[in-house]
């Protein structure tokens, strides 16, 4: 058995992070990866960085010649090459540091101090005086008859390694990654359909966001059925999909089917009963605003504790573990106020804060501010001129409330509306702020008149 100062399962972006810092720090940093594919963790491999790659060349290829087959592998496979340069950098950055191991293998607790790692039949055990959990999520398999992974129903992960370009893709799920993977294959030429088991198209965003989003969508070739209930699969040399809507059977046959039914912890391998770490209903762990787990030297960082599934949370939850650990208590996930998000379509759905419908719903006076992207010269020169800026703000305060941007660059933009917000700043700061022109971002100007 070895004793070391801490134990990291998982080389997510927390994982990783914490590792590097520790080690400096010159304590005995022992980081386990279950999978030598996943150095980095989830975005780096199977996540953000793949699919936002694909996701760009597929808007590329409306520039290129290529036939749709021959563009499509040369993505797949650029994709791969950049995963696996990332991998190995990864790998690389962390084993230069003289305090941190990293050992690959499954971990799993014996008891709350000591985990045991197997890997290709051979154990290894650790005793440990802190033990952070980072092992991210996995996709859900919702339990439907003939619903199993295999050639031809695939999970994200699969479907991004997948050379062959799928002719027909039907999605189940109409969730953010659904639609971010029927805006990318629709534009590498397949021909998608979404079924999905709302009544309502992006039943949470205000209707005219929402109407703008599906209008985009359509124009790609997108199909979208609604109030669709997955009943049966059948898998042959293609696939056959029945499902139900308002009581009226149908099916659909497809040559690939994408599950995107949400993500769930990868909790599965540890084994956490043996620790007495505690879990909610849904299986993440149950964590304090610092991370700890009911166990206080154990803490879990990530997908895993059941918070908003983002790198860029992962990173942060960093950052609280670190100051917890140096004895500052000043941050908290109590404190994470204004949390942007992007989308990743065409062009790129953005938010933070509050929209519309949930700023009138929590009672507040407001004023709505809202630009056609139409009206943005960057928009023209870029060649798409979809979408909208809009922007809620306290009539009473003057202070932004929250804001949504359907356009090309809002991903960038909406960091510029965040800050603002993070600083209790006006909106008349954005309003009379000068921009750099032409730019997505001088908008701002306009929006806010």
């Amino acid at each position: 058995m070895q004793k070391v100062d801490n134990l990291i399962i998982g080389f997510g972006k927390a994982g990783k992070t914490l590792a590097a810092y520790l080690g400096k720090q010159g304590q005995k940093t022992v980081l386990v990866e279950r999978s030598n594919t996943m150095y980095g963790g989830t975005c780096i491999n199977v996540g953000c960085i793949p699919s936002k790659k694909l996701s760009l060349n597929a808007h590329r290829k409306q520039f290129n010649q290529e036939a749709q087959d021959t563009y499509y592998l040369q993505s797949v496979k650029e994709k791969k090459n950049l995963v696996s340069l990332l991998n190995k950098a990864n790998y690389s950055k962390l084993g230069t540091i003289e305090q941190v191991e990293i050992v690959d293998g499954t971990a799993s607790f014996l008891d709350e101090h000591t985990i045991l790692v197997t890997h290709n039949n051979e154990e290894k055990t650790f005793k440990a005086d802190r033990i952070f959990i980072n092992t991210g999520s996995t996709p859900f398999i919702p339990k439907i008859e003939g619903l199993t992974i295999s050639n031809h129903i695939l999970t994200s992960d699969e479907l991004m390694d997948l050379e062959v370009l799928p002719k027909q893709l039907t999605i189940i799920g109409g969730g953010f990654i659904g639609l971010e993977f029927a805006k990318t294959y629709a534009e590498y030429g397949s021909q998608v359909t979404i079924l999905d088991t709302s009544s309502k198209f992006l039943e949470r965003e205000d209707e005219d966001v929402a109407l703008e989003v599906l209008k985009s969508l359509q124009e790609l070739g997108i199909t979208l059925i609604l109030n669709a209930k997955v009943l049966h699969v059948e898998e042959a040399e293609t696939t056959t999909i029945t499902y139900e809507v308002n009581g009226e059977k149908l099916q659909i046959q497809q040559d690939y089917i994408l599950v995107s039914t949400g993500r769930r912890p990868n909790i599965k391998a540890l084994n956490l009963e043996n620790a007495g770490v505690a879990l909610t209903e849904r299986g993440s762990i149950v964590v304090n605003e610092f991370l700890q787990t009911n166990k206080e030297h154990i803490f879990a960082m990530g997908d895993v504790n059941g918070g908003l599934n983002f790198t860029y949370i992962s990173l942060d939850d960093f950052r609280i573990v670190r100051n917890f650990l140096q004895g500052n208590t000043s941050y908290s996930t109590k404190d994470r106020s204004v949390i942007p998000t992007s989308v990743f379509l065409n062009p790129t759905l953005s938010k933070v804060g509050l929209t519309e419908k949930e700023a009138l719903s929590k009672g507040y006076d407001i004023q709505v501010f809202k630009l056609p992207v139409s009206m943005i010269p960057k928009a023209k020169i870029i060649g798409n001129q979809t979408g909208l800026y809009k922007a809620i703000v306290d009539r009473k305060t003057n202070k932004i409330l929250g804001a949504t941007i359907f356009a090309e660059e809002s991903h960038e933009v909406i960091n510029i509306i965040a800050t603002a917000m993070k600083l209790n700043a006006d909106y008349t700061v954005l309003k009379e702020q000068i921009f750099t022109h032409p730019t997505m971002a001088e908008a701002l100007n306009d929006l806010f008149q």
